[in-house]
């Protein structure tokens, strides 16, 4: 069943050099760059919305700190065409201090596709507001990653676990759960 009911804007969140900083730890999903990739050419091509976001830390010891040059620039394989939009934020959420929701509803886009770094931060925040916000919100489990991270117990959760975790709570309540290829399959059956 086609669950597109039309074509959604295309949500970039962070794809920023400063994530390949082994500041991060162990990361999961190493092909989500390219899962992006294919997803940002499939928009071009359907010349569909798409939205970048760019993280700008406050905290000086972050890779994605806003005084990091290099840290903060695009990885090269997702770099945005300069007629594509960006807002560029220093908190998780995608909607917050940017006019991200303004745009949605000024090109009447109800519904979003999800994709970016990390899983745990600004992923999960952006798909949960996303939702709360009334938005038919898809999140791309393949073109998402997540970061292993130790609890407040001193428990280690690696990256796999940590992304099954993110998307176990997330699905249903404030997204749909798909792939790259199921996104894919269903554009097919939206006309150009």
């Amino acid at each position: 069943m086609n669950q597109l009911l039309e074509l959604p804007a295309l949500l970039i969140l962070d794809v920023q050099n400063g994530f390949d900083d082994p500041f991060w730890g162990e990361r999961n999903n190493p092909e989500a760059e390219q899962n992006i990739a294919i997803l940002q050419t499939e928009w071009r091509k359907r010349k569909g919305h798409i939205i970048y976001t760019k993280h700008l830390s406050l905290l000086p010891a972050s890779p994605l700190h806003y005084k990091n040059k290099q840290g903060t620039e695009f990885k090269y394989s997702i770099k945005p065409l300069p007629n594509e939009t960006v807002y560029t934020k220093n908190v998780n959420s995608g909607f917050i201090g940017t006019e991200l929701e303004t745009y949605l509803k000024a090109h009447q886009v109800n519904a979003v596709i999800i994709t970016g770094l990390s899983t745990q931060h600004c992923v999960s925040t952006t798909t949960r507001m996303s939702a709360n916000l009334g938005y038919r919100t898809f999140l791309v489990e393949d073109a998402i990653a997540a970061f292993g991270i130790t609890d407040h117990k001193g428990i280690y959760h690696s990256a796999a676990s940590i992304q099954e975790h993110e998307l176990a709570m997330l699905q249903k309540e404030f997204a749909t759960i798909v792939t790259t290829k199921d996104i894919l399959n269903q554009l097919n059956q939206i006309e150009i």
